[in-house]
């Protein structure tokens, strides 16, 4: 088991291109993680990784062990998951992402209980809202609010969620309140953007059909849980999904606006890969929050 445990700790750290990125994902210290590696190579009697201290990059030989490497890995869950489904008991770790709004918000409270059900399972949650890639993260399941085109990945959707303009009575006095869509375009809008995000417009459903708007604003993040703030703040105009803002709605720190042409819903979808689609531990988990998820939506006002 530490011979498979070591191969395990170096194709993380292949993945995430550091050590220290690749054992604290195997919920290890660098210096384990380290340690690890050099057993590795004096077994296998090769070198792994040209080190230099900038970066970390495999060697001719430690690509060669981690393509295959990879596969007796993949191999092992699989085997893992199988073993699971005819003993009827689901083990192991469970990859899980969501962005930040919806992970803090619906699904980490849905965990503990899950984690009641399935003792032997330990859920690993990731929240983000940069775009996650569930095979070089190597998740089992990702959960995210859009429509995803991507059609390698098994889908499900979950939810419906409604979708808000907001502002804050500050910024609303300071500048005024836009009184149809298109006067949002002289308005400071709060934008989500990262890294290799794509072409940013908000969309609002009218008599007419969708109506799609390229809004500007003089500021930008990766976080929705940081538009918000600014949002809070009277730094502009946020687009938000409801279930985020329903609390600051209800006290009046948040005002919506143009209710009569809302954003279109977002739906609320999971993803998780074709060959994970017999391990018990993931239907499980999906089909537990798709269950506790509707009380939740409802005591938010929002199903």
């Amino acid at each position: 088991m530490p011979y498979i445990e070591s191969i395990k700790v170096f194709c993380r750290v292949v993945e995430l291109g550091s050590i220290t990125s690749g054992g604290r994902d195997m919920r290890l210290t660098p210096a384990v993680a380290s340690n690890r590696i050099k057993e590795l190579e004096k077994r296998l009697g090769a070198r792994l990784f040209d080190r230099t201290t900038r970066k970390l990059r495999t060697t001719e030989a430690g690509q060669l062990f981690y393509d295959h490497a990879r596969k007796v890995i993949a191999t092992l869950e699989d085997a893992e998951a199988a073993l699971a489904g005819f003993s009827g008991q689901p083990r192991g770790a469970l990859r899980v992402s969501a962005p930040l709004g919806l992970g803090q918000r619906l699904l980490a409270p849905l965990v503990p209980a899950f984690a009641k059900a399935h003792p032997e399972v330990q859920v690993q949650l990731r929240l983000s809202d940069r775009k996650v890639d569930l095979l070089e993260d190597r998740l089992d399941i990702a959960f995210q609010l859009g429509n995803p085109p991507d059609s390698n990945f098994k889908q499900r959707k979950l939810a419906e969620c409604p979708r808000a303009l907001v502002a804050a009575p500050s910024y609303l006095a300071a500048h005024g309140v836009p009184k149809t869509p298109q006067a949002l375009l002289a308005h400071n809008c709060l934008l989500l953007r990262y890294p290799r995000s794509p072409e940013y417009f908000w969309t609002l459903g009218t008599k007419e059909g969708p109506l799609k708007l390229n809004v500007q604003g003089r500021f930008d993040a990766d976080s929705s849980d940081i538009l918000t703030d600014w949002a809070l703040k009277g730094e502009g105009i946020a687009n938000k999904p409801r279930f985020e803002v329903a609390q600051a709605l209800a006290s009046g720190a948040l005002v919506e606006l143009l209710a009569e042409t809302p954003p279109l819903p977002t739906s609320l979808v999971c993803l998780y890969p074709h060959r994970k689609l017999q391990d018990p531990k993931v239907r499980l988990f999906i089909d537990h929050v798709a269950e506790t998820l509707k009380p939740a939506l409802k005591r938010l006002g929002l199903s």
